[in-house]
Formats: C-alpha cells, structure tokens, sequence
C-alpha cells in the first residue's frame, strides 16, 4: 500500500512540474510575441512635394528628406514606419481622424502655432517665384496683370491671402490678373511650361529642387515672398508622442546623420536644428 502511495506521490510532482514547464512556456511564448509587435508610426505627406517627399521614378519608392529623417528616427526607437501620402487639403481630417500620426512633409509652423503640438522648427524655408528661364519678370512688380499658381492650402497662399499677410503682399495678390490654387506643384509646373500660368509662388526648398532638376527651364526671382520655418505637427495635446519622435530626431543631429541626409537633399543652407 505504501509503495503504490509513493508512486502516486511521483506521478502528481511530475505532472505538476511538467504542467508548470508547459505555463512557463506558454507565457513566455506571449511575451516574445508581444515583443516581436512593432510600433507602427503613419507619417502623413503629399507625395508630389520633393525633395521633401515625393516617389522615386527609378524604384517606385517613397523617398525624401523628410521621409528618410523619419524612417532614421522609427530605426532608433524600434518603430516600423508607414510612408502615408495624403490629400494636402485633407490632412487635419487624416490627423484628427488617427488614420496618420503626424504630418511631417514641409510643414509650416508659422500662422498655425495653436493647431498642431509641434516640433521644434528643423528647416528654414522662404515662398520664392518661379518663372520661366528667359521670362520678363524679373521683380515682384512685373507679377502686375500676370496669372500666378500657388499650391492650395499652401503656405504661398496664406503668405499671399491669409490673415498673417503682409500689406505689401496682399496688395501684390490684388495686382495679379489672377491667382489660381492647384493641388500641387507638379501641376502648376506643367502649367507654367504650356503657358497657363507666368509664375508659380512655392517654398524655396521645392522650387531650388526642381530648378537644378531644369535648369534650361526654370528660374527664381532674387526678391521673395515671405520667409518661415518647418516642424512636424502632431495632434493637438498629443505631446508624448512628440517629445519621443523630437528626441530621436535630436539623436541625429548629434551623430551627425541629419546633416547627412540634408547634404543629400541639397537642404545644407536651409536647415536650422543643431545650429
């Protein structure tokens, strides 16, 4: 009787250490699969906006200087970055909705302080014109009786018609025959080159990209139009996911990547964080 009670004694500490081996198992397979789940961080941009973001025609890819910050910052905090191109008109809906995390794509601060939780300021930006090479307009005064393009909900445009604008700049706006709003810069490029618009207002970053790109096409005026500066806006109130992309992006200027991409991008000149 003693010796089949000792076996049973085994059998019960054999199933209970095996089924303690099967719960430690169990729950350390639930932790590396909660591990191996990445952070997704949606960055938001208009995919026509280079060299800020815009598709490579070699590879078909989403690229950028500000893409390419944002897949460096995802690599040093474990985040798997999706790349979201957007309606520029539709982005505060986008936003505000949770479909993107942040708009991060040339994005002016300045008149839209209260809207957005924003980043510290990583690019100096000036609203320049582009005429054609050879055009007669060589000032801001020769723009007098021209049809100009500006993007829609651009900062041209604000800097033109907003609340913000200067006297000279709104009168300037009254003095064009008139001022169109396209949906973007590709657009009013090709506008330009069929001669359905004198001169397109843009960010100075855009316009330089697409000048070296044509330079037997295109040309900037010496005057501009209005100067500002770029930050990544996330969600009103939603400073903890701010202040971790903004630390991570500080991480690169100090190991010196950002001045890497941005010498990549030709944006040496422009960018201001670090300095």
């Amino acid at each position: 009787m003693k010796k089949i009670f000792a076996l049973v004694l085994v059998a019960v500490m054999a199933l209970s250490v095996l089924a303690g081996c099967s719960d430690n198992k169990s729950s350390d397979s639930k932790t590396s699969s909660k591990e191996a789940v990445k952070k997704t961080f949606t960055v938001g941009f208009d995919a026509e906006f280079p060299p800020y973001g815009y598709m490579d025609e070699k590879t078909g890819e989403y690229k950028g200087f500000d893409l390419d910050l944002a897949q460096k910052v995802c690599d040093k905090l474990g985040w798997e970055l999706k790349k979201q191109p957007i309606d520029w008109d539709s982005k505060d809906n986008e936003l505000n909705s949770g479909t993107i995390d942040c708009i991060w794509n040339g994005f002016t601060i300045n008149g839209r302080e209260d809207e957005y939780t924003w980043s510290e300021a990583y690019v100096d930006n000036s609203q320049v014109v582009v005429v054609k090479k050879g055009s007669d307009i060589k000032k801001l005064d020769d723009l007098s009786g021209k049809v100009v393009a500006v993007q829609a909900d651009s900062s041209a445009l604000a800097a033109l018609t907003g609340d913000d604008a200067t006297d000279e700049n709104k009168k300037l706006c009254e003095s064009f025959a008139e001022l169109q709003q396209i949906g973007n810069y590709n657009d009013a490029l090709m506008n330009l080159d069929a001669g359905a618009v004198d001169a397109v207002c843009m960010d100075i970053g855009v316009a330089s990209y697409n000048v070296d790109k044509n330079a037997d096409k295109y040309e900037i005026l010496d005057d501009q139009i209005a100067s500002e500066q770029y930050g990544i806006g996330f969600k009103k109130g939603n400073t903890e996911l701010k202040d971790q992309v903004e630390k991570a992006l500080n991480e690169l200027v100090d190991d010196g990547t950002f001045a890497k991409i941005a010498e990549e991008y030709k944006l040496t000149d422009a960018v201001c964080l670090g300095k």
